[in-house]
């Protein structure tokens, strides 16, 4: 895939731009065994219209403990304007949306496309995709330092670091960033370094932050997503064909690779990144198979010092964002479409004594697109099991193919 700011893009028969992944999306057409659709209540909580409210989200969402939601959008499809970070509340008649900050496109950044997300000190960080010396940021967001009288104030930025382009990496992407026990910041970038990404941390110095680079990917396609620690320190994350570790030594950080996908059966194309369960085994989803335009959702377990692969499920018009798993071991994810009769659908993937029973929770109909279609970004649960989301097309069509929703299931 060729990196460039921003999503690599293909033109649609409105002569827009659309994520190069979703190219594949058009021509998956390959049908699943489903259980039958249980009773969902499947809500539009926004429609973005493209004006202050941003448009077309790339990534999923953030849920805080009063139930509120956070979220970015990206303008990639629809501008003008540079992207939001936007906050959705629940009120009497429904939910508010509030842009936290309109980006300018210039050295705040620009086109953000991860998920914003607390950090220890309870403000929110991000990162974006362009702007600020051309290759992408990390952000900070907190609220105005002074009373607003208005509702929908707009959030202070401050850009923690702008990427060059060369060693230090260029063009973050989908994946959220990390936090370890001292506030230090990790996160990954889809290209630069020697060529194909790095995986940073951003650390505090004096008034401001600094960026170390801990490994910098040679040749093949860098990672899209982000990277999670497990308990003893070490970062996990995946590359389009590989799942990695990275264990921090005397001398900086060592990387193992603990699977290489082969492109025939066991997934390829891995945009998403990676979560444990509570044994410690990791859990991910690929794009395609390598054979027949069908996704994967995989688990890697231990043992005896080595990693091995399962493929969970195979599942059509392939996923391109990270799992979630809720307290019963019940993995969620999303399927991306932009045509029919394949506009996108949600689905649960639910462990058992025979295997993993894959429940189909809610299909975008496409048409007349008031339900959004091509839920790119993973999903997010609150304490009642409801699932939120959002698509990058569908709503309000005065945006062409729409400029994107933010969804919730109820169950």
């Amino acid at each position: 895939m060729t990196n460039q700011p921003g999503l690599s893009t293909t033109i649609l028969r409105s002569g827009r731009r659309l994520p190069a992944f979703a190219l594949g999306l058009l021509c998956a057409l390959t049908v699943i065994a489903t259980q039958p659709v249980q009773a969902q209540t499947f809500t539009v909580l926004h429609t973005f219209t493209g004006q202050g409210d941003g448009s077309n989200p790339v990534a999923g969402l953030t849920l805080d403990r009063a139930g509120n939601l956070y979220g970015t959008t990206s303008n990639l499809q629809f501008p003008p304007g540079n992207g939001t970070v936007f906050k959705l509340s629940r009120a009497r008649s429904g939910w508010t949306l509030n842009t936290l900050y309109a980006f300018l496109g210039g050295t705040d950044g620009a086109n953000p496309q991860a998920r914003v997300i607390f950090g220890p000190d309870g403000t929110l960080y991000g990162t974006t995709t362009n702007g600020g010396l051309g290759f992408g940021t990390v952000f900070n967001l907190r609220p105005p330092a002074r009373a607003c009288a208005s509702v929908n104030c707009s959030w202070d930025e401050t850009v923690l670091y702008r990427f060059t382009g060369g060693r230090d990496g260029a063009y973050p992407q989908y994946g959220d960033l990390a936090f370890d026990a001292a506030g230090n910041i990790y996160g990954t970038t889809s290209n630069g370094g020697i060529g194909a990404g790095v995986v940073f941390e951003i650390s505090r110095s004096g008034a401001g932050w600094t960026e170390s680079v801990l490994y910098a990917f040679s040749g093949g396609d860098g990672p899209y997503s982000g990277v999670i620690f497990d308990s003893a320190g070490n970062l996990y994350g995946t590359t389009l064909g590989t799942v990695y570790e990275l264990t921090p030594s005397g001398s900086g950080w060592t990387e193992t690779t603990l699977h290489t996908f082969g492109g025939e059966g066991d997934g390829a194309q891995a945009y998403g990144g990676l979560i444990f369960d509570q044994q410690g085994n990791l859990y991910g989803t690929t794009f395609n198979d390598g054979e027949n335009n069908a996704g994967t959702v995989y688990e890697l377990q231990q043992s005896g010092g080595h990693w091995t692969q399962t493929v969970l499920k195979f599942v059509a018009i392939g996923p391109t964002d990270t799992p979630t798993m809720d307290a019963s071991g019940d993995l969620y994810a999303t399927l991306g479409g932009l045509n029919s009769p394949n506009f996108g659908a949600v689905f649960e993937l639910s462990p058992g004594g025979n295997g993993w029973t894959f429940t189909d929770l809610f299909d975008f109909t496409g048409a007349p697109f008031a339900d959004g279609f091509s839920p790119i970004g993973g999903v997010v649960l609150d304490s009642g099991r409801n699932v939120y989301g959002t698509t990058f097309l569908g709503g309000d069509m005065n945006c062409g193919e729409g400029c994107g929703v933010v969804w919730e299931i109820t169950p």
